[in-house]
């Protein structure tokens, strides 16, 4: 069914890819609620909201996620909730203003090509390793918990850890199924991977939730002081800025040309920056988190299914209603997945991201994508995002080869 919308197909395959990309999205969010203080209503709606919104404007698929490097910073230095919503507010005001200023289109035209697939190359690596770290069970956030499945009875059978038996079941499975139309891998996944969790214990906390009406609070975490939006500043908004700039705006938006060509015409570098910065100012208002369109995301949809934006009309319907039914109480319907079954779902979603190198036959290229890569996991994407443009130019030159 075709709208003014974007073209709507509800089935199986749009479901299934609108689960592809929880993987990247529950781990970090969950560990913001736990170890913050961040609202879970607040931000469960806001993801909800930002999911359906984005997928209307956009009319294909679009991802939200967590803000890597502010994600990962709070959870390293368990930071306030209200510290947290200071960076939404910054970082949504920076975006509003490299939009709105047509900044954003100048620096995507400096963006060498090379350079593009180097920060989606780089990202499909980064996320095939944290998806193998929740299979193995050695990633930060279960690091802190003390388990490789804090959420379950029990971590292990014996000397091996149920992450990984999970985890090896779960990538077995998805090799079998990936391209399977009557069986759609991500379902298969996610509702078999719930129901392991439920069966394994990690359905204890189920009892406690009561249905109701709930919606989120103007400001839960409170105003952020002066010293809070200094700290954030520097400690985690101006190194996501370049990451952000990188890989949700100019490599998204060249991955959704690659996927849906003129379906995509609405995806550019301006519109990108400015519904995550809209968005990222409501997340400030309503106690949410940092979000963005990551390209990883994007993979991790049409690699599971999604095809329109119904995909995602369902996921952020679902977010949307769990939300407003059980309000914080939601976490543990969320947390009845395996971090080993998430995973999963990342590894294939950064599998796909990474093959976007596959079109690159010059040598130079090649390099400079390679440079981004090798600099990003000496330091973070910011960097080697920087350095690629710098390799890029000094070919370009003509004053050097390989």
């Amino acid at each position: 069914m075709r709208t003014r919308f974007g073209e709507f197909r509800f089935n199986r395959m749009e479901f299934a890819g609108a689960l592809g990309d929880l993987g990247a999205l529950l781990p970090i969010s969950i560990g913001l609620i736990m170890l913050c203080g961040v609202s879970a209503i607040g931000l469960f709606f806001c993801v909800g909201a930002f999911y359906i919104l984005g997928g209307l404007y956009y009319r294909v698929p679009i991802a939200v996620q967590p803000m890597k490097v502010i994600g990962a910073y709070a959870l390293a230095a368990s930071v306030s909730a209200v510290q947290i919503s200071a960076a939404a507010l910054l970082v949504g005001l920076i975006l509003l203003a490299i939009g709105y200023s047509g900044l954003i289109g100048k620096l995507a035209a400096l963006i060498p090509k090379s350079v593009v697939r180097g920060v989606q190359l780089t990202t499909g690596v980064l996320l095939m390793s944290k998806g193998a770290g929740f299979v193995i069970g050695n990633t930060v956030f279960q690091k802190i918990q003390g388990a490789s499945e804090p959420f379950l009875a029990f971590s292990s059978i014996g000397p091996v850890s149920v992450g990984l038996i999970l985890g090896v079941a779960g990538l077995a499975l998805t090799l079998f199924l990936l391209n399977n139309q009557k069986i759609p891998a991500a379902m298969v996944i996610v509702f078999g991977g719930a129901l392991c969790g439920f069966l394994l214990g990690g359905g204890s906390g189920l009892s406690q939730i009561s249905a109701g009406l709930h919606f989120p609070d103007f400001l839960p975490a409170g105003v952020p002081g002066w010293s809070d939006l200094v700290f954030v500043m520097f400690a985690m908004v101006l190194p996501q800025i370049p990451m952000t700039l990188g890989n949700a705006v100019i490599a998204n938006r060249d991955l959704s040309g690659d996927y849906f060509d003129k379906e995509s015409e609405r995806v550019t570098d301006k519109a990108l920056c400015l519904s995550m910065g809209f968005a990222n100012l409501a997340s400030f208002l309503l106690g949410g988190m940092p979000m963005c369109h990551g390209a990883g995301g994007l993979a991790a949809h049409y690699r599971f299914g999604a095809r329109t934006n119904t995909s995602n009309i369902f996921i952020g319907a679902v977010f949307l209603l769990l939300a407003v039914l059980f309000g914080d109480g939601l976490l543990p319907i969320v947390q009845l997945l395996p971090l080993g079954i998430l995973g999963v779902l990342l590894f294939f979603a950064g599998g796909q991201l990474a093959m976007s190198i596959i079109d690159i036959k010059n040598g130079k290229d090649l390099f400079t994508a390679m440079t981004v890569l090798g600099v990003a996991q000496s330091s973070n994407l910011a960097w080697g995002f920087i350095a690629g443009i710098m390799v890029a130019y000094v070919f370009k030159s003509g004053r050097a080869s390989i």
